[in-house]
C-alpha cells in the first residue's frame, strides 16, 4: 500500500484507461460490463490503485444492479464517504483513504445486517483468491 501522491502520468501509466477514468477521474463502467459484477470466488477485494483491502467475498451479493455490490466494507476507516450532487443526484460517492481513488456510491437499500449497498466499479478492484 502506498499514500504517495502520484502525478497524472504515473497513474496512466499504472491504470488502463477505464480503470483511470473510474478512479481518478470519479468516472463509472457501464452496468453489466465489469469484470467482477457476476464473480463468486473466494477471497478479498483489493483498491487497484493502492492494494488497500476493501472488501471480503462473504460481504458481497448480487443487487442486480450490475455492479459488484457489498453490505460492508472489510474496515469502515478505509473508505470515505462523500456527499456527491453530481448528475441531478443525491448520493454518497465511496472513496478509498489511502489514496483518494473513486470506487462508487453506497446506497440504503442494501440487505441486512447494515442495510448498505456498496455499489463499487469493478475497474476500481482488484481480487486475491483465498488459499
Amino acid at each position: 500500500m502506498t499514500n504517495k501522491k502520484k502525478s497524472v502520468e504515473e497513474w496512466k501509466t499504472q491504470l488502463n484507461d477505464e480503470s483511470y477514468y473510474v478512479t481518478r477521474q470519479s468516472g463509472t463502467e457501464r452496468p453489466f460490463t465489469g469484470k467482477y459484477w457476476n464473480f463468486d470466488e473466494k477471497g478479498e477485494y483489493i483498491c487497484i490503485c493502492c492494494g488497500t483491502p476493501l472488501f471480503e467475498s462473504e460481504t458481497k451479493f448480487d443487487a442486480g444492479c450490475g455492479w459488484p455490490s457489498f453490505f460492508l466494507p472489510k474496515d469502515k476507516n478505509i473508505i470515505s464517504e462523500i456527499p456527491d450532487l453530481s448528475h441531478g443526484m443525491s448520493r454518497i460517492e465511496v472513496k478509498c483513504m489511502q489514496c483518494d481513488a473513486h470506487l462508487g456510491h453506497v446506497f440504503n437499500d442494501g440487505p441486512k445486517p447494515s442495510g448498505l449497498r456498496y455499489c463499487i466499479n469493478s475497474a476500481s478492484l482488484d481480487f486475491k483468491k483465498d488459499a
